[in-house]
């Protein structure tokens, strides 16, 4: 799974000005659901805001009143589960990250790991899927099994694609085995609060 991410940094990528188009935020290092995260939708990709934790459009209540976890999906069961399957077709996105945390120990002395990418690309692409609700643009990212690299970490991972696997993702593929090949290298990090942010987050505990 996928709680904590750090923005991307765009810079030198062919989606450097993207955030011309829209209010920019300075750059975080502990982006937390409900917090709203740059997206990548529609074709040609455009870049949007949207809040971290899908809320389906057919949702009559009001914002607080929907307190399912949406802020991961399962990339093989999201096409036949309720809140998911309307959008698995028409709300395809690409959630771009400078990497993301996981966990490892017992309760109360978790210790946390820095995952980012291992080759040339620095920005992560998780696949995501994007919901319009009452005007407001959410969205959940899509998570599979871990690699053998990545299973002693946590047995979920982000769906991670190349760029091959986002063009089929963003087109509808339904291969659950998106993400398979990725390399990506981890290090300890210092125990941070919910709170905390800066790129002191990302740099090695020892």
């Amino acid at each position: 799974m996928c709680g904590r991410f750090v923005d991307p940094n765009l810079r030198g990528t062919e989606f450097e000005h993207s955030e011309i188009k829209i209010a920019p935020f300075p750059r975080r290092f502990n982006v937390k659901p409900t917090e709203d995260v740059l997206i990548f939708a529609k074709e040609p990709l455009e870049v949007m805001v949207a809040r971290w934790g899908l809320i389906p459009s057919w949702h009559k209540g009001e914002l607080r009143d929907w307190k399912a976890s949406t802020f991961n999906a399962r990339i093989k069961e999201a096409k036949d589960k309720p809140t998911f399957r309307q959008v698995w077709r028409h709300g395809r996105c690409l959630i771009p990250s400078g990497g993301y945390f996981e966990w490892t120990g017992a309760p109360g002395a978790k210790q946390p790991h820095f995952v980012s990418s291992a080759g040339n690309e620095e920005t992560l692409w998780f696949a995501g899927l994007a919901s319009r609700w009452r005007g407001l643009l959410t969205c959940t990212m899509m998570t599979r099994a871990a690699t053998p690299e990545m299973a002693w970490l946590h047995p979920r991972m982000p769906v991670i694609l190349n760029a091959e696997e986002r063009d089929a993702w963003l087109a509808g593929t339904d291969d659950a085995e998106l993400g398979a090949h990725v390399q990506l290298h981890q290090h300890e990090v210092a125990r941070f609060g919910l709170h905390d942010d800066g790129p002191q987050l990302i740099e090695g505990s020892g």
